[in-house]
């Protein structure tokens, strides 16, 4: 038996990754940076951010939504993130 399908297998904190879009000058992407730090050095998970303005297919998708925070890749929230909420996507 080779162990666990990978499936299964609960992901470690470094194994994740969250990612903040965000803008220059906008005070809802500071906090919401101020929560990602946060969390990210509770929990020992990598971080990092994209800026919207640098980035076409970014802006396309999310400028109406700015701050966005995905998590592996997939929209978690947008505009304003939920501390606990957080913790509680990268630690299940």
């Amino acid at each position: 038996m080779a162990g666990m399908s990978p499936l299964f297998r609960r992901r470690l904190p470094k194994d994740r990754l969250v990612t903040l879009i965000r803008k220059p000058g906008c005070h809802l992407c500071d906090d919401a940076q101020a929560v990602v730090e946060k969390v990210c050095a509770d929990l020992g998970v990598p971080w990092e951010q994209k800026d919207i303005t640098q980035d076409r297919e970014l802006h396309d998708r999310y400028w109406e939504q700015i701050p966005v925070v995905l998590v592996d890749g997939e929209q978690h929230t947008f505009w304003r993130v939920n501390e606990d909420r957080l913790r509680r996507a990268l630690t299940d």
